[in-house]
């Protein structure tokens, strides 16, 4: 870089900087404690120029990332680094023996997983399978029909609540009949799945002619409104207090310790998990999925084309509701507790900040971006407090340089090669 151009720039930077250490301020350098009633303010000074330093050395990286993002597009995909270590490790992990050896070893590290780390690892990993399955559910609607939904949230309250009231009203009913109440979970589960799908149609109703923000303005409403009647509706759901003791999946009638019941857990989610993968799957190659994507793409021309619309619209809310559905009864079971405030509007934006960072439409990157989202936030509790600036600069770092998400799809490509003259003239 010339000296002509590095002056300007680093000027630039340093107001950068100055404008970063005012806004960070308040967050950084001042702390308020309340003791006794009483607020006291400490200011930690030491703090400013630390963030000055790390804002001057980040505005100037950005910088240089933003025209390194600009130049990479005129550059051969091959020729990039990820472009080289792909054609080096693809020979290797076509052959046979290693793929298979590999497939082996991701089999064997998830089945002995809460074997290995414990009851406290194996909960977290629940948790973040249950939100993997609302993920994938989720990027039906939003990765292959186009349909931006915000309050997702609901239909995963519908299928937690319905294990919850079938264990409220029709528990002691299996108690006084020496059943035990473990079978509710799969009872329940098909039940939620069936509930969420109808609560998914009823929804898509009255959204059939909107689209883009329209939609997503009273998806959001939708959730909302489900949200508040759970919690003022305290003599049918419990109200803001929510349902308790929630039993676990039956299990050949043993009473297991709650270590043995996160991994019986563990198992169930993981097996829906794989069901949902193959499911969704089937659907992204199925007639149903090639119409939802050129709904997608186009309404209009989808149209013209002799596509039902209202039909795919239905199809598509339906689909995702009912994977929301069972992954709530799941949810249920785990944490034996459910309350209204389980289901916010920031858990709908979670599971849609997962599709949108692993990559629309990709089955392994809504897999991934659903890990990091809910594996990553437990292991860094010291940073809790800016959990939120996190989650805002990663969907900007990913918008800007992967727009199409961690792990994009993989879409087919269809070439025409041109017959050889030998074969064309054989051909007369």
């Amino acid at each position: 870089m010339s000296r002509k151009k590095l002056v300007p720039e680093l000027l630039d930077t340093l107001r950068v900087t100055l404008w970063f250490a005012f806004l960070l301020f308040p967050l950084t350098v001042m702390k308020v404690s309340v003791t006794g009633g009483a607020a006291t303010v400490k200011f930690r000074w030491l703090a400013l120029p630390i963030v000055a330093v790390v804002s001057f050395v980040l505005s100037f990286v950005w910088k240089r990332a933003l025209e390194w993002n600009d130049s990479r597009s005129s550059r051969d995909a091959s020729e990039t680094v990820v472009g080289k270590l792909k054609a080096r490790l693809a020979p290797v992990f076509g052959q046979s023996r290693v793929k298979y050896a590999s497939l082996l070893v991701a089999i064997a590290a998830v089945v002995v997983y809460p074997w290995a780390f414990g009851m406290y690892h194996t909960n977290i990993m629940i948790t973040a399978l249950i939100y993997v399955i609302l993920a994938l559910g989720l990027n039906i609607v939003v990765g292959l029909g186009g349909l931006l939904n915000l309050g997702y949230a609901a239909f995963f309250a519908v299928g937690a609540y319905t294990y919850g009231l079938l264990w409220k009203y029709a528990g002691p009913a299996f108690a006084a009949a020496n059943i035990h109440t473990g079978w509710l979970f799969w009872i329940a589960l098909p039940l939620a799945g069936i509930l969420a799908t109808l609560f998914g149609i009823l929804l898509s109703l009255p959204v059939l002619r909107l689209r883009g923000d329209y939609l997503a303005i009273i998806t959001l409403a939708f959730g909302e409104i489900l949200r508040m009647f759970l919690q003022n509706s305290g003599d049918l759901t419990g109200g803001a207090s929510g349902i308790s003791l929630i039993p676990r999946p039956w299990f050949f009638g043993l009473k297991l310790h709650p270590a043995d019941a996160a991994t019986y857990i563990y198992y169930i989610v993981l097996v829906l998990v794989i069901l949902t993968v193959f499911v969704v799957r089937r659907i992204e190659d199925s007639r149903v999925g090639r119409a939802l994507e050129a709904m997608r793409e186009d309404e209009i021309a989808c149209e013209a084309m002799g596509i039902d619309l209202v039909r795919n619209k239905l199809i598509t809310f339906a689909l995702g509701a009912f994977w929301a559905g069972i992954a709530g009864v799941v949810l249920a079971a785990q944490t034996t507790f459910i309350n209204p405030d389980s289901f916010t509007l920031w858990e709908s934006i979670i599971i849609l900040m997962a599709v949108v960072i692993g990559g629309t439409g990709s089955i392994p990157g809504v897999i991934a971006g659903a890990l990091l989202l809910k594996l990553l936030p437990e292991y860094f509790r010291a940073l809790a407090q800016y959990r939120m600036l996190i989650y805002g600069v990663a969907m900007i770092v990913i918008i800007i340089f992967k727009p199409d998400g961690l792990i994009p799809r993989n879409r087919k490509k269809y070439t025409f090669a041109a017959a050889e003259k030998g074969e064309g003239e054989a051909s007369k």
